[in-house]
């Protein structure tokens, strides 16, 4: 018998080898190559779908994948999650091992030796000439729960395609009848648009143009970025959503403006001297730089345990220009009053004649030691030290000076009306517990002093205070290298 003069495939050929040798082939013998070729079909249509999930023209600009793609310092992305996906649903209920298996035929993602996760092989670039390589088809017809699959298969007989892109109308997404197509070369394109005969979609010829955008675009006049833009909005591209590529670079542009612009010195006016503030313990001063001035500071004794920061500032007022500083905690019997200056005698003689009653008990004023001055003088200075910084590092945060109406958080937000950098002054309900509220620490800042003490029962009230009601006292000048010194601590 002559031998076959059709050329066959290796298995037709062992299946016409048994038809001569008088063998029946069986159903399985004539079925098992026609499955095998149905079967790694199959696996390239997953694998297609994963490579468009992870592709130049789609990774970047789908902020899901992207975050996932992100999520792992190499960039791993679990196999379960993509293959969970709802254009993976025909693949689903063949499992996990066989989508792993299915990735082994590609040549553009790889697969961890456990055969649990997948990810590029080379770095994500940003696409070149997406357009040039796209074309416009017209004449789709309805959609169907089929369509997107049958449209793929339809465009990637004339080659590897990127993405067909279903035209929806804005609101309703009804489907137009029309599609972009992004092929993943320009001699795909030159295929479709050259083929013999023409493409035709169920018999009916396609309304195919290679520049449908810059039809659309000259149309309207437009140029530049407005073309751009225009040509994205048409290409349905999603361009006009997330793009990581822009993301990254405003990312970068923003990191080297904040490597390049140094950090301004924050200085601090103590006692009439200008004093740098360090960041060390969220703002500092060294012991050295801080400058002791004998007699600025005044102690009293005899005091009840419910001290009014009132009875101070309230009658001090009157006789100097800045409040003072006072440490006083709750309970105790004495307390420290800190001034911006050395007292003459007649400011100390005008201490003891205005106050001589604290909390209803008679008492006695008097210079503190020296070492307790100096102490006192350099908790001060810390203070105001942090503040200062705080404040500082808040405005350059907020790109100026306060937080408008209400503070930062505006009305009802952080801080609220009158909360934190809020101008509008309140109560301080933390005269007697030590604790600051918002608008005596905005206070502080004119002094640049915080409230001292221990604890909670420590209580330093600020220049400026809510109880005195001196509007403008509390205003803190933070000074920079290149700008005005501080209105610091008194």
């Amino acid at each position: 018998m002559s031998a076959p003069t059709v050329e066959a495939t290796n298995g037709a050929k062992e299946v016409e080898e048994k038809k001569i040798e008088g063998v029946q082939p069986t159903e399985e013998a004539s079925t098992a190559p026609k499955s095998d070729e149905e079967e790694k079909d199959k696996m390239l249509r997953a694998v297609r779908q994963i490579e468009f999930y992870f592709a130049d023209s789609n990774l970047p600009f789908d902020k899901f994948m992207w975050t996932l793609h992100t999520a792992n310092p190499e960039h791993w992305v679990p196999v379960k999650t993509v293959a969970s996906f709802k254009r993976m649903r025909e693949f689903q209920p063949l499992g996990l091992e066989w989508v792993v298996k299915a990735l082994q035929l590609s040549d553009e993602l790889e697969v961890d030796a456990a055969g649990e996760n997948v990810r590029r092989k080379t770095e994500v670039q940003p696409p070149k000439g997406q357009f040039e390589r796209s074309i416009y088809a017209k004449g789709f017809g309805k959609e169907d729960p089929t369509l997107q699959k049958r449209l793929e298969e339809f465009f990637n007989k004339y080659g590897k395609t990127n993405a067909v892109r279903m035209r929806r109308v804005d609101g309703t997404k009804e489907f137009k009848g029309s599609v972009f197509v992004e092929f993943a070369d320009y001699k795909s394109v030159e295929a479709f648009l050259n083929a013999d005969p023409k493409p035709t979609w169920e018999g009916q010829e396609l309304l195919i143009m290679e520049a449908y955008c810059d039809m659309k675009i000259k149309e309207k006049g437009l140029t530049g970025k407005a073309a751009d833009l225009r040509r994205q909005s048409i290409a349905g591209s999603g361009r006009k959503g997330f793009n990581a590529f822009r993301e990254m670079a405003e990312k970068e542009k923003g990191d080297k403006m904040g490597k390049d612009k140094p950090k301004p010195e924050v200085y601090l006016e103590f006692l009439g001297n200008k004093i740098r503030v360090h960041e060390e313990d969220g703002g500092s001063v060294k012991p050295e730089d801080v400058p002791f001035v004998k007699g600025a500071s005044l102690k009293f004794d005899g005091a009840g345990d419910d001290v009014s920061f009132d009875e101070i500032k309230g009658t001090l007022k009157e006789r100097f220009a800045r409040a003072p500083f006072v440490k006083y905690s709750k309970g105790d019997s004495w307390g420290l009053v800190g001034f911006d200056k050395a007292l003459s005698d007649d400011d100390v003689n005008y201490v003891k004649e205005n106050l001589k009653k604290l909390s209803g008990k008679d008492i006695t004023w008097s210079i503190p030691d020296e070492e307790q001055e100096r102490a006192f003088q350099l908790e001060r200075a810390t203070s105001a030290a942090k503040r200062a910084l705080s404040f500082s590092q808040n405005r350059d945060s907020r790109g100026g000076r306060g937080g408008g109406r209400g503070g930062r958080g505006g009305r009802g937000g952080r801080g609220g009306r009158g909360g934190r950098g809020g101008a509008r002054s309140g109560g301080d309900r933390s005269e007697k517990t030590g604790t600051s509220s918002a608008p005596a620490a905005a206070a502080t800042a004119a002094s640049g002093e915080t409230q001292a003490g221990e604890k909670r029962k420590r209580a330093v009230e600020p220049d400026g205070g809510p109880n005195v009601g001196v509007r403008g006292q509390g205003v803190p000048v933070i000074q920079s290298s290149k700008k005005a010194k501080t209105d610091g601590d008194s």
